[in-house]
């Protein structure tokens, strides 16, 4: 599989989800995307949530479903089910540390089992033709810098590709991830090696390549209602002329574009129930999302309650397009 441009968009749960991707795909143009999170146990009692989180969309092809679960066995079915689905590549979650997770022995907890996190790479890889690639931090906490020997045996296992992700598990998101952490790591592996944490910019982007060799790099939370911003960091790495941030009226457009494909989404997932409020579990599944489309407008902050307590389209769109209005005159 080629990666071009070397921009990929990061797994994010309750973010990445199939009508996000469209939107960043089509405006920001990432070389390779993840969906959000997909529980193998979940998928083994065959949750219909999580299910849905395995659809594939031609147009944002290539795509990469990421499992994440602590049975081999488990994430061998769920690894089956997503090459069935039509995923380019499986990722195996080795990163997540919400405790949720980590305590099914999931995520970031396999840091501190090396030899099952081995055992999963290892039985994924045998099992599944599509690449097989793991996403890393670099240890559970600064007392073990494991990332470099994981990503060894990891590579030996048969993954395809490592991304780091320049932090502790420990850390959350907290203080600003060490890129040197990735430098070493790329002394350690041959295969593709991507780059993550606190790459906002193109600046930053070209920056981290240049400074620890990585082939690509990975954003995340700077993508999130951004997809100018992806946009933006794809034409620094190719040396395409960028557009530039969009005007309000566009933002706005594409936020009332997400929401309504976001209705879409969940009424194809739960067809049977009351549309009302299928439309309602839509938006606010998007509240977090919604206003930061419009993030640092005049007057923008004063609007965030009302969006986020929004339960319909028409509301939303009363609300958008009356400050869309508003800005204009």
């Amino acid at each position: 599989m080629r990666v071009d441009p070397p921009l990929l968009l990061a797994p994010m749960e309750d973010v990445t989800a199939l009508p996000m991707r469209l939107i960043a795909k089509r405006i920001g143009g990432p070389g390779l995307m993840f969906t959000e999170f997909v529980s193998a146990m979940a998928v083994h009692h065959g949750a219909k949530k999580t299910l849905k989180k395995l659809w594939v969309d031609p147009l944002e092809r290539p795509l990469g479903i990421q499992i994440f679960g602590g049975e081999p066995d488990v994430m061998v079915e769920t690894a089956r089910l997503c090459e069935e689905a039509g995923a380019d590549l499986v990722d195996i979650n080795m990163g997540c540390w919400v405790p949720k997770v980590c305590k099914t022995g999931s995520g970031a907890a396999l840091l501190k089992d090396p030899d099952r996190a081995e055992e999963i790479v290892r039985a994924v890889a045998r099992a599944v033709r599509v690449p097989v690639t793991v996403k890393v931090r670099a240890g559970w906490d600064w007392s073990l810098f494991a990332a470099p020997e994981l990503a060894l045996r990891f590579q030996d296992a048969g993954a395809q590709m490592i991304t780091l992700h320049a932090r502790f598990a420990k850390q959350g998101f907290e203080g600003e991830a060490d890129w040197r952490l990735i430098c070493e790591m790329r002394k350690a592996v041959r295969v593709p090696l991507i780059g993550n944490g606190d790459v906002k910019s193109p600046e930053d982007a070209r920056r981290m390549i240049d400074e620890t060799g990585c082939d690509g790099v990975m954003v995340g939370r700077a993508a999130i209602s951004n997809p100018w911003g992806l946009r933006s960091i794809r034409c620094g790495l190719t040396g395409e002329p960028d557009p530039g941030p969009p005007a309000l009226a566009e933002r706005v457009e594409v936020a009332l574009e997400h929401a309504r494909a976001m209705v879409e989404y969940e009424r194809r997932a739960d067809p049977s129930s009351d549309a009302a409020q299928v439309e309602a579990r839509a938006i606010r599944a998007l509240r977090g999302q919604l206003p930061m489309y419009i993030k640092g407008e005049p007057g923008a902050a004063a609007l965030r309650q009302r969006i986020t307590l929004c339960d319909s389209v028409a509301e939303l769109e009363d609300i958008l397009l009356g400050f869309a209005g508003q800005a204009k005159t």
